[in-house]
Formats: structure tokens, sequence, C-alpha cells
């Protein structure tokens, strides 16, 4: 018999989307030695050629800004009235020279 989708054997179990402990305690480690050591970062980041500082920055930042994700959107043009339908073309358009 399958477990149903969503269920497991332990309904009491850690909530969706807690950390387990240990992937706890890593992020708390390496916060605590990167603020130990943020000056030796500083000067190694100086250090490097602008283009390998430039690699590091970038990595850093996937764990301090928001990721963009895209969007995929849908129109049935068939349900559009001929001012929607217009609208929708002049924002397509936008910028393009004919």
């Amino acid at each position: 018999m399958a477990i149903e989708k969503g269920r497991s054997g332990n309904p009491n179990g850690r909530p969706k989307g807690t950390p387990n402990k240990a992937t706890k305690e890593t992020r708390e480690w390496l916060a605590k030695l990167i603020a130990k050591n943020q000056k030796q970062i500083e000067r190694d980041l100086k250090a490097l050629e602008p283009k390998d500082r430039l690699i590091i920055l970038e990595k850093f930042m996937q764990y301090t800004t928001p990721k963009m994700q895209s969007v995929a959107a849908t129109i049935d043009i068939e349900k559009l009235t001929d001012e929607q339908l217009g609208s929708v073309i002049d924002e397509i358009t936008e910028g393009i020279e004919i």
C-alpha cells in the first residue's frame, strides 16, 4: 500500500520549510566564521583581479538578493475586447521602431 502524497510515516515530524538541525548548525557556524574573518575577506577581495573579484561578489549576491524567476503568461486572444487587444499590442511593441 503506497503512502499518500503529502503524508509520511511520522505525521508529527518536522514542519515543512523548517531546516534540519545539521543545516541550521552549519549555517550558524558559517555566519560566525564570516563575521570573525570579515576584515581578512575584504583584504582578500581587494587583492584579486577585478574580473575575479566580480565573480566572487556575484556568488555572494546569490545569498543576499532575491532571484528573478521567469513568468509565463498566456492570453486567450478570443476573449479580449478590441481595446484590450490594442493595449496588449502596444505593450509588446513598446520601444520597437517599425
